[in-house]
């Protein structure tokens, strides 16, 4: 399993915001740090997000709904988590519209951590 790093985090969100328009900077490096070990996690020896999907889901929320960069959250989330999942052998496939949609319903809180894991499993093919 790869995961993702800090530095890969902070170097997508600047290609998407020279690509896509908007502000550079980080609001919360510390919660950028945080979420590179959060996937990760174990529990009395288990891995509490056992998925690559639930995993998924932890870089999503922690990205999309944890807002730390001062712009482009959603955007960057997205973007990093189809990265994350290419690195583990799948692609990620939306019709137009859909990652939009998806993207702030997680933003407002809408979806719970299954949910959000269970949309990349329904949206994703492996390569």
């Amino acid at each position: 399993m790869q995961y993702l790093t800090a530095g890969q985090i902070l170097l997508l969100h600047a290609m998407v915001v020279d690509e896509t328009g908007g502000l550079h900077g980080v609001r919360d490096l510390h919660a950028i740090l945080s979420l590179v070990a959060l996937p990760r996690q174990r529990v009395f020896g288990r891995e509490l997000y056992p998925t690559i999907w639930r995993k998924a889901a932890v870089y999503t929320r922690g990205i999309i709904a944890g807002h730390p960069f001062i712009d482009g959250n959603k955007r960057t989330g997205v973007v990093a988590i189809a990265v994350y999942l290419q690195y583990n052998g799948y692609t990620v496939t939306v019709r137009s519209g859909e990652t939009e949609k998806f993207a702030l319903a997680v933003a407002k809180k809408k979806l719970s951590l299954p949910q959000i894991a269970r949309w990349w499993k329904q949206h994703c093919q492996r390569v």
